[in-house]
């Protein structure tokens, strides 16, 4: 039986992240045998699409703000079901949702892998590569960090065995 495997990126946000996500890091991913529980994918389409289209105003926060609590509850429930966490830490700092979602799969016991294959600077000192605590429970739980997706293989496998 595969291991499930959570997806936390800002990518599903961009055309081009979109683009990298499902044409290179999840097909990696599910090349060796992980499944996968993409939040980008565990909220019907139909409620997004819906309200996008509306026009701007109070209907449209409104509709927002349940559509929000239905993608909250659907990912930490695929947390909550998975195996652990691999998790993108690209950008000038880590997304707050991807840093969210480390943090609760960390107290959760979740071990976690982190990708940051952005080159730019976005620790709080030298001793780290992203932000001190997102670091801390990123490792926490035997997890790894990795700058290469070359790397990806040796570290899932070293993770989750």
């Amino acid at each position: 039986m595969s291991k499930k495997l959570y997806i936390a990126s800002p990518f599903g946000f961009s055309e081009a992240g979109r683009y990298y996500m499902y044409e290179t890091v999840i097909p990696e991913i599910a090349h060796l045998g992980f499944e996968i529980l993409d939040p980008w994918k565990l909220t019907p389409e139909e409620l997004i699409s819906e309200v996008t289209a509306m026009s701007y105003g109070a209907e449209k926060r409104d509709k927002w703000r349940e559509i929000n609590t239905i993608i909250g509850a659907n990912n930490s429930k695929a947390i909550r079901e998975s195996d652990g966490l691999f998790a993108i830490l690209d950008g000038v700092d880590v997304d707050s949702g991807t840093a969210s979602e480390i943090g609760y799969a960390a107290a959760l016991g979740k071990p976690i892998v982190g990708y940051r294959g952005d080159f730019r600077l976005s620790a709080d000192n030298e001793g780290g590569t992203v932000n001190i605590q997102v670091q801390y429970f990123i490792e926490m739980h035997g997890g790894k960090l990795i700058q290469e997706l070359s790397n990806l293989p040796e570290a899932l496998k070293s993770v989750f065995g």
